[in-house]
């Protein structure tokens, strides 16, 4: 006898219902959030804090974050506000730590390659407006093709590795790193443009 198990796959629903339910204060948003995001989520803080344990706590404190902006808070798009969320988490998680030792981290070596001309020091403050910079950066990466802003964000916002990246776009880490430099010259010019000393 030939038995047949009509499992149906659970489907995720759509992002609309999900805030929907954040907003009628439904605790389902959160295991719906988690059903649907959960790899993902993981998969950047495990990019900046390289710790299973870490990556846990801060996909609940993602998921807290999330329950504790909407309402107020309706995002247009529900991955980028999680996105978002995930990654003040875990370079938050990713500082605290670092002040303990010193822990491997993707974050470290894709900062590390814009430190030639975006550097931090005490009286950043005074030097310049860090919302102004942040204008400007964004308008950067808007004007570049849409290749290389995937590039951008995979790297800089993300931290995907170099080999990531490339096998995403079907490219080689050698095209994808000099993409990087000429994203990277690119910004410094454009920095430069807006009044920048670099």
């Amino acid at each position: 006898m030939e038995l047949q198990s009509k499992q149906t796959a659970r489907v995720p629903i759509d992002d609309e219902k999900i805030v929907e339910l954040y907003w009628e204060r439904n605790e389902k948003a959160i295991e719906e959030t988690d059903f649907k995001y959960k790899k993902y989520l993981f998969y950047i803080a495990y990019n900046v804090v390289h710790d299973r344990f870490d990556c846990e706590e801060c996909l609940n404190d993602t998921y807290l974050g999330a329950w504790n902006a909407m309402p107020p808070s309706r995002p247009n798009v529900l991955k980028a506000f999680l996105t978002t969320i995930m990654r003040r988490m875990a370079i938050k998680r990713y500082h605290s730590k670092l002040k303990q030792n010193v822990i491997p981290s993707e974050m470290t070596v894709s900062l590390s390659e814009l430190e030639d001309f975006v550097v931090g020091n005490e009286d950043i403050g005074a030097d310049f407006d860090a919302e102004n910079l942040g204008r400007v950066i964004s308008d950067f990466v808007r004007s570049l093709s849409e290749r290389r802003q995937f590039i951008f964000m995979s790297r800089y916002y993300i931290a995907d590795p170099i080999d990531t990246i490339a096998s995403n776009l079907s490219l080689s880490r050698s095209m994808i790193k000099k993409e990087l430099a000429a994203i990277r010259s690119a910004l410094k010019e454009k920095l430069e443009s807006e009044g920048y000393s670099i």
